[in-house]
């Protein structure tokens, strides 16, 4: 399949003077021709990406290690409220399904944000508060603390001051809107997440995270035949070339990290079936976590030589080689579509599944043509 024209990209690399500068005025320095109408133009429209991630806030602060891809047409619109299911509610807990292009949590970075710029690109965790108001027929957005003044409040909502789906500050939401995540999905991962409603549910998820006890099956497209196999790494920020990788020896994976190096955390992955698809051009596979950490099955299939459909990171060998993507996938092709655990309060025995968003199926669809897809109980 061919790249799409609208996918086209000037990439730039930012020098030492663009060190905390705004996106806008970095933007206007590299392309000197432009006004600062166009630039703020081209932001507001969905042109302009940083690391690979569509950013529609002009006033971001850059740094040296950010990249800036420029499109020559509009990328896909922002995710909004009405795209984000909740599939399952309690008391106690949610369960989530999570569309592709939207950040989990907030960056410890940008804790500092301003309500105005939160607004701008809002979080998964930051929307599903309005979200739940709605399912539980409760007041959006809800009165202010008590001790506040809300006469100001409602004089404001109503002479449109306030906007009515506005982030509020998350920690003084009422209880029953209040949402605690305890993993996480890359942006542009789409899939099914879990979230807590309280701090007690909170501690005993991640306690089950931690023991395994929750259960994720992961759905990914991939370059060349993919053989059903375990891959065992340490995983470390920097693998030597600025990026997230296993520790490596002599091109080999090394089976514990050295003495006296904490930073390293173990990471398991199950390839546990695979489907080769385009004439094994590619393959459409199915992972099962045994561990979550950063990016985990995106680095082990890259690893391995087998990285992700329309992944703008993981593109690379630990040995520099790149491996062209012809794929024209519409982003990286990796999605959560299982999840399965005990409750932690009440004992029942969950299970949820997600199909393809219509995004990834609509691509693939091509692909398989002919052929059979995967048994759903692998």
């Amino acid at each position: 399949m061919k790249n799409d024209p609208a996918r086209t990209a000037t990439v730039y690399h930012l020098r030492p003077e663009h060190v905390g500068e705004t996106l806008s005025a970095v933007l206007k320095d590299l392309i000197p021709d432009s006004s600062w109408g166009q630039v703020k133009k081209w932001i507001s429209h969905r042109r302009v990406s940083v690391n690979g991630n569509l950013c529609v806030d002009a006033a971001r602060r850059m740094t040296d290690k950010d990249v800036i891809h420029f499109f020559q047409q509009p990328q896909s619109r922002l995710v909004e409220q009405r795209d984000i299911r909740i599939v399952f509610v309690d008391d106690d807990l949610l369960v989530v399904e999570k569309p592709a292009g939207i950040t989990t949590v907030r960056h410890f970075q940008e804790r500092k944000l301003s309500t105005r710029r939160r607004q701008v690109q809002p979080t998964l965790e930051e929307m599903l508060p309005p979200v739940l108001a709605k399912i539980q027929k409760l007041r959006w957005p809800p009165l202010p603390p008590k001790g506040m003044n809300r006469g100001r409040f409602e004089t404001n909502l109503q002479r449109g001051r306030q906007r009515p789906g506005h982030i509020q500050n998350l920690k003084k939401l009422p209880a029953e809107l209040q949402v605690f995540p305890v993993h996480r999905l890359d942006r542009d991962t789409s899939g099914l997440m879990l979230f807590a409603r309280n701090r007690n549910t909170e501690q005993q998820l991640m306690q089950m995270f931690k023991r395994h006890a929750v259960h994720r099956r992961y759905t990914a497209v991939c370059h060349g035949t993919v053989q059903p196999t375990t891959i065992r790494s340490w995983l470390v920020r920097d693998r030597g070339d600025g990026i997230r990788g296993s520790l490596m020896q002599n091109g080999r994976l090394l089976d514990s990290p050295p003495p006296n190096d904490d930073s390293a955390r173990e990471a398991v992955t199950h390839v546990v079936a695979s489907q080769p698809v385009a004439d094994g051009r590619y393959s459409l596979v199915r992972c099962k976590l045994e561990t979550g950490r950063t990016h985990q099955i995106r680095i082990h299939l890259s690893e391995a030589g087998h990285p992700i459909c329309g992944d703008k990171i993981y593109h690379r060998l630990p040995s520099g080689q790149l491996i062209p993507d012809e794929s024209g996938a519409p982003r990286q092709a990796l999605h959560s579509d299982q999840i399965a655990f005990r409750h932690p309060i009440t004992g029942e025995e969950l299970r949820f599944q997600m199909p393809l968003p219509m995004d990834l199926a609509g691509w693939l669809k091509p692909f398989m043509t002919g052929q059979e897809t995967q048994d759903e109980s692998a």
